[in-house]
C-alpha cells in the first residue's frame, strides 16, 4: 500500500482554471492516490460485504468544457460500473474529503430502498453516529449533519428518495481539508475503514 495521505496540492487542483489544465493536474496528483485507495478498499470491502467489489476511479471523460469540481473512487459489485448499484465512495472537493455510502438517481431500485430506509427510521436515527452527514445530491458539496436533523427531517429524505426521480441518498463522513492534510496514509486508511464498517448496514439493506 503506497497511499501517503492527501496534501494541499491535491485540494488546490480544483482551483486550476481550464478543463485540460485541471484534468492534467488531477491525473498526476490525485488519481494515483485514488487508484491506491481503490486497490486497498476493494479487497477490504469484498471481505466485509461478501461480494466481489470493484474500484471505479472517476475519469470525467464526458466533460468537454467545465472542469470537474470534485473527483472520487467508487466501489461496487460490478466491474462495468457503479451508478446503478449501491456503492461506497472516497473523494475530494476543494474543501474536504468525503467517505460515503451512496444510492444515486440512476439506481433502478431506489424507490424500494427508500421504503426500507423509512421502515428502519427509528433504528437509523438512533444508531448513526452524530458526526455523520447526509446528502440528497452527490453533485453538490452541501450536507445535513445527522446531529442537526430531527427524526422527521431524516424521514423526509427517505420519502423523497421514493417519490422524486432525481433524488439520491448518501451517508457518511466529511473530513475538512485542514484535518485531512494532517493525516498520514495510515491514519486516513484507519479512519476510512471505521466509516465503511459503520456504513455496511446500508449496503446490506440494499
Amino acid at each position: 500500500m503506497t497511499f501517503s495521505g492527501f496534501t494541499n496540492d491535491d485540494f488546490s487542483v480544483f482551483t486550476i482554471d481550464g478543463l485540460d489544465e485541471r484534468m492534467d493536474a488531477l491525473k498526476t496528483t490525485i488519481r494515483p492516490k485514488l487508484e491506491d485507495l481503490g486497490k486497498h478498499f476493494s479487497t477490504v470491502l469484498s471481505a466485509e460485504t461478501g461480494h466481489e467489489i470493484f474500484p471505479h476511479v472517476a475519469r470525467h471523460a464526458r466533460r468537454t468544457k467545465n472542469p470537474p469540481n470534485d473527483t472520487w473512487v467508487a466501489f461496487a459489485s460490478s466491474p462495468r460500473g457503479y451508478k446503478m448499484l449501491p456503492h461506497f465512495q472516497i473523494g475530494l472537493w476543494e474543501t474536504h474529503v468525503f467517505i460515503w455510502f451512496a444510492m444515486i438517481y440512476e439506481a433502478p431500485n431506489k424507490e424500494e430502498y427508500g421504503k426500507k430506509l423509512e421502515d428502519s427510521l427509528d433504528k437509523l436515527y438512533n444508531e448513526i453516529p452524530k458526526e455523520f452527514v447526509w446528502s440528497g445530491d452527490h453533485t453538490k458539496p452541501g450536507v445535513y449533519k445527522h446531529s442537526d436533523l430531527s427524526k422527521d427531517e431524516l424521514g423526509n429524505l427517505f420519502i423523497r428518495l421514493q417519490t422524486v426521480k432525481k433524488a439520491e441518498i448518501l451517508c457518511g463522513v466529511n473530513i475538512s481539508r485542514e484535518d485531512a492534510i494532517k493525516m498520514n496514509g495510515h491514519d486516513f486508511i484507519t479512519a476510512a475503514d471505521h466509516v465503511f464498517k459503520k456504513l455496511l448496514p446500508f449496503y446490506k439493506m440494499a
